[in-house]
């Protein structure tokens, strides 16, 4: 094993490509919508506050969060 590059133990509660369906809580800096899953942040590109069950898909996880976008159409924007 060499210089922490097995990750695999280290559980994350996202998985990079998969789909999920989450409510958009908060925005961020740079204009992105923020969801939550299981506490681990997620930056979803394009969305906003107040969105209700969006499906998202994961670009990349990191240690302390994650990126999306949006996958499918909105459910619910109110």
């Amino acid at each position: 094993m060499g210089y922490g590059q097995n990750t695999s133990n280290l559980s994350r509660p996202v998985e990079t490509g998969k789909e999920y369906t989450v409510d958009i809580t908060d925005n961020g800096r740079e204009g992105d919508g923020i969801a939550r899953i299981e506490g681990l942040i997620i930056f979803v590109k394009d969305a906003k506050a107040g969105y209700k069950s969006v499906k998202i898909k994961i670009n990349s996880v990191k240690d302390n969060f994650a990126t999306a976008e949006i996958a499918a159409g909105l459910t619910d924007t109110t």
